[in-house]
């Protein structure tokens, strides 16, 4: 893997990872998002001929790698009941992902279990810890590894798994301390049984450092995020200094950028993450704009891939 440099796009089949669908149906009590996508829905948020533009655009810009998040974006034949309307077959995704490696792209699958961001997980994301649980996490984990031909990585998410990144939610789970453990070690045995390497984002660290450091393995891919301008005034204290912490217990990185609220942070990213990892250690960078496969969001793609391209330029020119 370390002969690899990926230069990775986070792209969304699924999209059913913030908030819960409006309880009541004619939406007067409905929570409302930040914006109208962000609430759980029955139907697939996923624009096809927009994906096929899209994935011609990342190709272009150097793009090798796509992290496709799966969520209920697929009919899975060990939990159809997941399944929203428009979701893939499998016969459908396996002909996507045959397109696409055969434009050239490795296509490494992301399924959150954070419980945070596991709406699409149905009534399961109301089960954690428990047996039915376990049983459709390793289901899952199972079929969509056999699904992408056993990828050499296998992205678990499991970020922000705290009860303030719940706080608009109507029904409010997580897991912390041993239990928190417990149930990522089933995953990561799930995963590694796949005959796959599992990749987290690393954000557990930042409120649970000594814990993570003893008991984290270093065979486990870390993605720390960070969305600022790496103004360290700015910054939330330890999120930058993550990069280094794992640096230094000698941790595979592939470091976090995104859109969401710097344009460019992506490209610093790139420009801090070469400056502080370890060549051998650093496996390449991710670009993450968190926004839906659809039309509509294309200019936020657009700027998420233009300034993916200019990291690229940056590390090429280090």
């Amino acid at each position: 893997m370390k002969d690899k440099f990926r230069w990775t796009y986070l792209a969304h089949l699924g999209y059913n990872m913030w908030l819960e669908p409006p309880i009541d149906p004619l939406g007067i009590h409905g929570q409302k998002g930040w914006c109208d996508h962000v609430d759980a829905s029955s139907k697939l948020r996923f624009d096809e001929n927009y994906w096929r533009e899209m994935t011609a655009q990342l190709k272009e810009a150097g793009c090798n790698t796509i992290l496709l998040d799966l969520g209920e974006g697929v009919r899975y034949e060990s939990h159809p009941e997941l399944a929203v309307e428009g979701s893939l077959s499998k016969e459908q995704l396996s002909a996507e992902l045959s397109r696409l490696r055969n434009e050239g792209f490795e296509v490494i699958p992301k399924l959150n279990f954070s419980a945070s961001h596991d709406i699409w997980l149905g009534e399961y994301s109301r089960m954690l810890s428990t047996s039915v649980y376990y049983r459709v996490v390793e289901d899952l984990i199972r079929e969509v590894a056999e699904l992408f031909g056993s990828p050499e990585l296998f992205h678990l998410g499991m970020d922000e798994e705290t009860a303030e990144n719940q706080r608009s939610n109507n029904y409010v789970v997580i897991r912390q301390g041993e239990q928190w453990w417990y149930d990522f070690g089933r995953m990561v045995n799930a995963v590694e049984h796949a005959g796959c390497r599992p990749w987290i984002w690393s954000d557990y660290a930042w409120h649970n450092e000594e814990s993570f450091f003893a008991n984290m393995s270093t065979e486990v891919v870390q993605s720390n995020w960070y969305y600022g301008d790496f103004d360290p005034a700015k910054a939330a204290l330890g999120v930058i200094e993550m990069y280094d912490k794992l640096e230094v217990h000698g941790f595979d990185q592939i470091p976090t950028g995104s859109n969401w609220s710097v344009p460019d942070n992506f490209s610093r990213t790139v420009r801090y993450g070469v400056s502080h990892i370890a060549p051998d250690r650093l496996l390449g960078f991710l670009q993450t704009p968190w926004y839906p496969t659809l039309h509509r969001e294309k200019s936020r793609h657009d700027q998420a891939i233009a300034d993916m391209a200019a990291g690229r330029k940056i590390y090429e020119d280090k």
